[in-house]
């Protein structure tokens, strides 16, 4: 269970990466965006459920959904900018 949850962010985040690639305008990277911010809330209750106790991958995995949650809102400021 603790490793099909952790296998799942790190998926998440490589989905989130493919959308980026086919982005047309910044409503695309709003969504893509919206998508990272479900799976951190979704990671935030997989983790809780197994008592945090995940040798340190779902700390990671939130970690690497964080960063790409940042980098998506960045871009989508970006872009809107332009």
């Amino acid at each position: 269970m603790k490793r099909a949850l952790t296998i799942a962010a790190f998926g998440l985040t490589f989905v989130a990466g493919v959308a980026f690639s086919y982005v047309k305008d910044w409503h695309d990277l709003d969504a893509v965006h919206n998508h990272v911010v479900e799976a951190l809330h979704e990671m935030d209750r997989a983790r809780a459920a197994n008592h945090f106790d995940m040798a340190g991958h779902g700390a990671k995995a939130v970690d690497h959904l964080k960063a790409a949650e940042n980098e998506l809102r960045l871009s989508v400021e970006a872009a809107k900018k332009e």
